[in-house]
Parts: C-alpha cells; structure tokens; sequence
C-alpha cells in the first residue's frame, strides 16, 4: 500500500467511528471511499456493527459494496439517510468542495442532499484554500449539443477537456452523459456565481461544486488526523 493509500485508510477508519448499528448510510465512490467499504464489510462481518443498509451512488460503488457483504438499498425505499461517507478532489477550510473525477458527481450530489449528516474523508493532499487550484471542475453535460459548453467554459478561461475511458472514447456517465473537466489555471475566482452560471445553462446536467454540503472532513496526514467540521 503506498503511502497515499495508507493515509485514505486512516480517513476512512476515522469515518467508521461515526457508524452505528441500523444505520442508513449513504455510500460515495472513489478510491478513499473503497477503503471505507472495505473497513465497513470487515466490521458487518465480525458483528461489531450490525443492521446497517447503504444506499450507493454509482453503479461501481453498488457493485463493490455487494461483493463486501454490505446489504443494499435505494433512495426509493430510503429517501433520508443517516450518513454519507464521500470521498473529494478539494476541500477548503470551509467545507466546499470539488468533486466528481470519479465520474459520478450528480448521484452523488443527489446522496449529499438527502443525508442528514454529509461526511467527507480523504489525505491532506485534499486540502485547498483556493478552488480549482488542484483538481479540475467536472462538469456533467447530455450528448447533444456538447461542444457548445466547450466554448462557453473556455469563454469563462477554463481549459476544456473530455473525459475518457481507458480505451480512449468519452467516459459516459452512470446517466449516459459526457463529463467535461474544466481546469482553471489560476483557480476559480467566485465558485457560487460559477455554479449559478453552469446550472441556468441548458444541456448542463451538474457541476462538480458541492457548495455549503459538507458537515465534517475528515483529512489524514502523516503526523495525524484533522477533523474539519461546518460552523453551526
């Protein structure tokens, strides 16, 4: 395990504390979240936690939950969720954050909003104090009529690329729609203004802004674990 991977372990772990028995909890996706399903299937094994139901937010996140033993649910049945667990590309020191390189920002935008506590988990490599400096923005778009947000986010001064499969055609999303990563060189000056703009143009399906949903980060370093928690 390299040591990036060993500090989204410690993260995750630190989110398993806030588990309790017959919880609905709300399951991100990405590469620090598969820690935490791996470290939650261990505890549901053993018994030290019990009656717990995840409800996913994507298609591979279902699929690896399953293979863990994790029972699974869906919004449908469970429309409030106790907690999610979520991983992130950035966070500021006041909870927003960027997120979706893991291609599933509007589901798990979705999970967010139903959530009554919303808890991201990754390494201190997370951490920013200007958004977009670090992670580009993605940007959930339908097929048709794509290449018309490419010019109009290159008119706002991002670098625009589509994101693509290992065999080199554009990723689809879960909801078949292109993602286009938006990268700022110089970060994103007004992040709400940005997502007000992106959601009032038609064909932009979400934006990877997750803007005041945050209630606790949980960012792991070498020297220790820091919890970031909202201002009530």
């Amino acid at each position: 395990m390299t040591d990036t991977e060993a500090l989204k372990r410690r993260a995750a772990a630190r989110a398993l504390e806030e588990v309790t028995d017959g919880m609905i909890l709300g399951l991100g996706t990405g590469s620090t979240v598969a820690h935490f399903l791996q470290l939650l299937g261990e505890a549901l094994e053993q018994g030290s936690i019990t009656r717990v139901i995840g409800v996913p937010s994507s298609i591979r996140t279902g699929r690896e939950a399953g293979e863990l033993g994790i029972p699974l649910s869906t919004l449908a049945e469970h429309p409030i969720l106790d907690l999610t667990v979520d991983g992130a590309d950035e966070v500021t020191p006041d909870l927003d954050l960027i997120k979706g390189m893991g291609g599933a920002l509007l589901r798990e935008k979705i999970v967010a909003q139903a959530s009554r506590r919303f808890v991201i988990i990754g390494d201190e490599g997370k951490a920013v104090t200007r958004m977009g400096t670090v992670s580009p923005l993605p940007v959930e778009v339908v097929d048709w009529g794509w290449s018309g947000h490419v010019a109009y986010l290159e008119g706002l001064g991002a670098e625009v690329a589509v994101r693509k499969s290992d065999d080199g055609s554009p990723l689809k999303s879960d909801n078949g729609n292109l993602i286009l990563h938006c990268r700022f060189p110089d970060g994103i000056d007004a992040p709400g203004l940005l997502d007000q703009e992106l959601h009032a143009r038609a064909g932009v399906v979400e934006t990877g802004l997750f803007l005041g949903l945050a209630d606790e980060a949980i960012l792991a370093g070498a020297a220790d674990v820091r919890v970031l928690r909202r201002d009530p």
